[in-house]
C-alpha cells in the first residue's frame, strides 16, 4: 500500500528468489481496461518486474478484460488453464485495475465485487497465489501516482509479490 513512507516500487532485491528458478515460471496478468491510462501503466510496471526478476517474456501471458469487476473471471479461467507438462500452468496470476471514486455506489459494489471475488480465489486449494493489483482511489491523480507516479507503480509491487508467493517453501 503506498503511503508516504512506502514506495510501492521499492523492493529489496535480495529477498527475491533465484533467477534461475523463476527463469522456469509462467505467469499470467490481467488487466482492466477501463481507465487504461491508468491499468496500462500498472501492466508496463508488472511485466518490467517480471522480466527483471527472470521471468522470460514469454513466459508471461496477458489477457484485457472490460473493467475491474471482469477480473475475477479472468483469473479464475487462468487457474482453470493447464499445461501438456505440469498439473498447473501458472506460478502465479496478477490482477490490474483501477477503480475510482465517483458520485454513485458503483465504486462500492466493483471494489467490494473484485476483492471478495479475488479472496475467494485465493481461498480455495488451487496452487496458484492471484495477487490483488487494484487501485481504489478518490480521484484519477491518486491513482496516477500510484501508476509510475510519485507513490511508485502498484503494478511492481503486484509483479514482486507474485513471485514471492509463488515460491514460499513450506
Amino acid at each position: 500500500m503506498a503511503t508516504q513512507y512506502q514506495n510501492l516500487s521499492e523492493y529489496n532485491p535480495d529477498t527475491m528468489p533465484a533467477k534461475e528458478i523463476v527463469s522456469t515460471q509462467q505467469y499470467a496478468i490481467a488487466v482492466a481496461d477501463w481507465n487504461s491510462e491508468v491499468t496500462h501503466a500498472l501492466l508496463q510496471g508488472a511485466i518490467d518486474a517480471l522480466i527483471d526478476n527472470g521471468v522470460k517474456k514469454e513466459n508471461i501471458n496477458v489477457v484485457h478484460v472490460p473493467g475491474t469487476f471482469e477480473l475475477t473471471y479472468a483469473a479464475k479461467e487462468f487457474i482453470s488453464q493447464k499445461s501438456d507438462k505440469k498439473s498447473k500452468k501458472y506460478s502465479g496470476i496478477i490482477v490490474l485495475g483501477c477503480v475510482i471514486q465517483g458520485d454513485t455506489p458503483h465504486f462500492d459494489y466493483v471494489c467490494q465485487g473484485v476483492t471478495y471475488g479475488i479472496s475467494k480465489l485465493n481461498a480455495k486449494k488451487n496452487g496458484c497465489p492471484v495477487i490483488f493489483g487494484v487501485l481504489t482511489t478518490n480521484t484519477l491523480q491518486q491513482a496516477l501516482d500510484r501508476a509510475g507516479g510519485i507513490h511508485g507503480n502498484k503494478g511492481i509491487e503486484a509483479a514482486i509479490t507474485a513471485i514471492k508467493m509463488a515460491n514460499i517453501i513450506w
